[in-house]
């Protein structure tokens, strides 16, 4: 019996170890903190080892532990006001995006990635969902609605919702037309 949970501990801990890094990616694009990240894919991975023999058994279980994720965020964040998400600083230098047009420039790719966060934290909660997993995740409609617990075309819906918010913001429209 011992041997039997250590091999599911270590089964799961080779599964979580080898997801953690595009889990913190979506997490940290779904809250816009690094810590918040942390907290939010630690919480999933804690319910995902409480239920860990039937995501286990699951036919995707990388898609489980994305709708896990999505959950934990819609709740632990629902009533959080979005002004509290965006990073410190308003505007500031993001607004000279058009003039640092060179690829291999480092600080004109930490200002695009500033304003996109910015961007990302004005959308409402499903709109955000939505462009981050469709669009950062490369999810397909039909993932991204099983993720989200919502119909593909909500999943449509709010994704081009999102994305015309985005392209409303004229520091993004400069980096998009690049």
């Amino acid at each position: 019996m011992g041997g039997r949970k250590q091999a599911l501990d270590e089964e799961f801990q080779g599964f979580m170890t080898s997801r953690w890094p595009r889990l913190m990616r979506t997490a940290y694009l779904l809250t816009g903190e690094q810590y918040a990240a942390e907290d939010l894919v630690q919480a999933s991975m804690e319910k995902v080892y409480a239920s860990w023999r039937r995501v286990r058994q699951a036919e995707d279980p990388d898609a489980y532990v994305r709708r896990v994720v999505t959950n934990t965020h819609a709740r632990r964040f629902r009533r959080r006001l979005r002004e509290d998400l965006a990073p410190p600083g308003g505007d500031g230098p993001v607004r000279e995006l058009a003039d640092r047009a060179e690829q291999g420039d480092r600080m004109a790719q930490a200002d695009e990635r500033a304003a996109l966060m910015r961007g990302l934290a004005q959308l409402p909660l499903r709109q955000r969902q939505a462009v981050v997993l469709r669009y950062w995740e490369d999810l397909s409609e039909t993932q991204a609605a099983e993720a989200m617990g919502c119909s593909v075309g909500a999943v449509k819906s709010n994704a081009a919702k999102g994305i015309a918010k985005l392209r409303a913001i004229p520091a993004l429209v400069t980096v998009a037309d690049r």
